[in-house]
């Protein structure tokens, strides 16, 4: 965990930007010595962001599987991405 105190933010803005970027990671800032806001670049939050995306629709497909409900076969899936792709192309 990286916890840096908001008047870094204020005094450095550019530092502060370059140090997130470098890390990679969320950064939390404190405010009177107690957490007040979490910051991170916006590649890492697209990652979380999409992480938490892909969590959401593998606990569907563990829920679906655990119902009994009838899965596509391979054949069905590559077809369905061939779909999706040309259409994009279109």
């Amino acid at each position: 965990m990286h916890i840096k105190p908001s008047t870094t933010i204020r005094q450095d803005y550019n530092g502060f930007s370059k140090y997130c970027h470098e890390l990679d990671e969320p950064v939390i800032l404190t405010r009177n010595g107690e957490a007040d806001l979490v910051v991170m670049s916006h590649e890492a939050y697209r990652r979380m962001e999409a992480r938490i995306k892909l969590q959401s629709k593998l606990l569907v497909a563990e829920k679906q599987i655990a119902e009994g409900t009838p899965l596509l076969d391979h054949e069905q899936v590559v077809a369905r991405m061939r779909r999706k792709i040309d259409a994009v192309k279109e």
